[in-house]
């Protein structure tokens, strides 16, 4: 019983120091990919880059104490990420102190989720999701994630679209005006080490030389150049002009987004008094309200686009100052900087005596140092519904990534592996993390595949990788502030690639061409509804289950004849000649109330097939289930055929069907000599 409870126990059976000794070298390996890919992860989903190594300080550890799994490797992953920002993308601005509330009370939410289906062993209803359909949705979402990252990677900034293809279309318009060279050169040099270190030496952790070399080079070049200045320094009237049009915009904002909410808090006690015209009246103004709201978003859109595009020289003055003029506005004979500048613009006002303007490029910046402060997330009703689909998605989506690593590693080590157990785990590591500011975690295939290299021999070796994480976040935070931004995007897109597997397609179309069907629908969809990536796995899972219940209501129902080996098979599919007295009728699945008509049908189609038929003989060797309504059906199936003056006959019926025929007195119905143990017995005596 304490072993049930906590899983980590058994680790140190015959445990020594030598074993301890390989896992504190896989741990700090897992730790050398871990930090600079959770950081990456955290700004896919959204989230300031340091919150990636919140989501990798508490979950790998509890996860490895009380999961199954001893070399799963638990953290920040690609697809949970983009999940997690597609999931709250439509309830606040990504980044914002909003945004970070409701992503840790997601990872809350996700943990309960996976441990109340593990506490009550439902881990089969991961089952609902079909390989079609996760393959589908992993391929598209690999090319969604990897697309989402080309704006780091050319240094440009743009707003998100209502749908990611759209977004991808602004970004290449964007690029095209201008690319940051140097930007996408570090990116391309991460790539190019990643790459190469891969495939000449796999033991050496790739990432972590990749943002080693980048971020030295970016602090001895200063890659990152910014300049706060005031209005007054850019030497543009029209440039002044759409400041202040845009401050306008994305100052309302908020003053509307307040009266919307008050609105609301009226409908519902209108909705509770049942007052219909006041219901009506708020109504009115709650629409009005958010077309206003979306016009000024529209306008701030505007602008803000207008003052990403403006590129300025930097003209230096008598004082020392900087002066920025756009290019065709700058003095004749007055040489620049060298620099092209940008003017940062967020979903924030601007402040104009603080503008802050990028002569380079964008890096991780500062840090801060110290581990997360504990506590629980605060509970928001509304919130929480909102989120509950998505976070049943995740939860099942993140718990097959994690149980598929953990059932391959397992097949290698000879392990053990309950499948309910490491739910219990992965829903600990989700609510443990949240206390400690986590975004929502799963397994990871490329980290848990170094744990398993380094020949990791027990769940102590996460352990040591979240010490690592502790001893970083205390004391290690600056080294990381000269990161570029591109450098993050190509780990993440450098990741994404194991995702991408068109193979998957092919296999899903050979074994049967619904399934391949199924896939490429899903994959389709995903990639349309994109950013709402829900609704592609949803759609999946509908046509799974719709196939799946249309093969049960039509199971395989085969005419049988003697085969050259002597043997019985499906006289339609081989082509065989048919008895024209005898018809041996296999029935391919259970026989239950969407069914039972189908083999009546079918049957009947026999009869009239066969004009000279003597005998029929159900072969119910597939039968393995059977329902009141399929019984039912049986028993009017033989009156009917008997009553057409052919008789009846059954054989292979397996125990618990038998047991349903005995105690719905269907034996004496049909007669009991009426029942063969085998099709050859039946033959026999006929």
């Amino acid at each position: 019983m304490l072993v049930k409870i906590f899983p980590f126990i058994s680790w140190f059976k015959n445990y020594s120091l030598d074993s301890f000794r390989v896992d504190a070298i896989s741990g700090l390996t897992v730790a050398l990919v871990l930090i600079p890919q959770s950081m990456a992860y955290a700004q896919l989903a959204g989230l300031p880059a340091y919150y990636g190594l919140y989501a990798s300080f508490l979950p790998p550890m509890i996860a490895a104490l009380f999961g199954s799994s001893r070399q799963l490797a638990t953290g920040p992953v690609a697809v949970v990420s983009l999940m997690t920002a597609a999931s709250l993308e439509p309830l606040a601005t990504a980044g914002s102190e909003g945004y970070i509330v409701y992503a840790i009370l997601l990872a809350l939410m996700v943990g309960v989720f996976q441990f109340t289906l593990g506490v009550l062993r439902l881990g089969l209803v991961v089952n609902f999701l079909s390989h079609p359909v996760v393959n589908g949705f992993t391929n598209a979402a690999a090319i969604i994630i990897a697309s989402s990252q080309l704006s780091k990677m050319f240094g440009v900034y743009v707003d998100k679209a209502h749908h990611h293809y759209e977004t991808i279309i602004r970004v290449i318009q964007s690029a095209v005006h201008y690319t940051h060279w140097p930007t996408l050169l570090m990116g391309t040099l991460a790539f190019a080490i990643m790459y190469g270190l891969r495939r000449i030496s796999p033991k050496i952790p790739n990432v972590l030389v990749a943002v080693a070399v980048t971020t030295i080079i970016s602090y001895t070049t200063g890659f990152n150049h910014n300049a706060t200045v005031t209005l007054s320094a850019i030497e543009s009237a029209g440039v002044k002009d759409t400041i202040v049009n845009f401050n306008k915009a994305v100052m309302g904002i908020p003053d509307l987004a307040e009266k919307r909410s008050e609105a609301g808090k009226v409908m519902d006690k209108a909705k509770k008094s049942g007052d219909t015209i006041s219901i009506l009246r708020v109504q009115h103004d709650l629409d009005v309200i958010t077309i206003q709201i979306e016009r000024l978003k529209h306008y701030a859109h505007i602008h803000r686009t207008e003052l990403r595009n403006l590129l300025f020289k930097g003209i230096e003055q008598s004082d020392g100052s900087l002066k920025f003029y756009t290019g065709n506005e700058a003095p004749a004979g007055l040489k620049d900087d060298g620099r092209i500048w940008r003017i940062k613009v967020g979903n924030r006002q601007l402040i104009t005596d603080k503008l802050l303007l990028s002569g380079g490029g964008a890096v991780v910046g500062v840090i801060p140092e110290g581990l997360p402060s504990l506590s629980i997330p605060k509970i928001n009703f509304k919130i929480l519904l909102h989120l509950f689909p998505f976070a049943a998605i995740i939860s099942l989506l993140g718990f097959m990534e994690a149980i598929s690593i953990a059932k391959a590693m397992a097949a290698k080590t000879g392990q053990r592996l309950d499948p309910n157990q490491e739910l219990i785990g992965q829903g600990l590591a989700n609510i443990l993390g949240a206390v400690g500011k986590s975004y929502p975690v799963s397994g990871s295939f490329s980290r848990s595949a170094v744990n398993l290299q380094s020949g990791a021999l027990s769940g102590l070796s996460s352990v040591i990788t979240s010490l690592m994480v502790v001893v970083v976040l205390l004391f290690f935070t600056p080294l990381l502030y000269h990161l570029p931004q591109s450098v993050l995007a190509a780990v993440i897109m450098m990741a994404v690639i194991g995702l991408v597997n068109v193979t998957g397609f092919i296999h899903a179309w050979r074994a049967q061409w619904y399934d391949g069907v199924i896939a490429i629908i899903t994959f389709v969809l995903t990639l349309a509804f994109a950013p709402h990536l829900e609704k592609g796995i949803e759609i999946g899972v509908v046509l799974s289950l719709i196939v799946f219940l249309y093969k049960s209501m039509r199971p395989k129902i085969a005419t049988l004849s003697r085969c050259d080996d002597k043997s019985l098979r499906d006289c339609i599919a081989l082509g065989l000649k048919q008895c024209e007295y005898m018809a041996m009728v296999r029935f391919d699945g259970p026989l239950f109330f969407a069914n039972a008509s189908y083999l009546e049908d079918q049957v009947t189609e026999i009869m009239l097939g066969k004009k000279n038929l003597k005998h029929i003989i159900i072969v119910s060797n597939g039968i393995n289930d059977m329902d009141a309504s399929g019984e039912e059906a049986l028993a009017l199936l033989v009156d009917r055929v008997r009553s057409a003056g052919v008789d009846i006959s059954m054989s292979g019926v397996n125990e618990p069907v038998m047991k349903l025929l005995k105690r719905t007195h269907f034996l004496e119905h049909i007669g009991e000599d009426h029942i063969y143990p085998t099709m050859e017995s039946a033959i026999d005596v006929e």
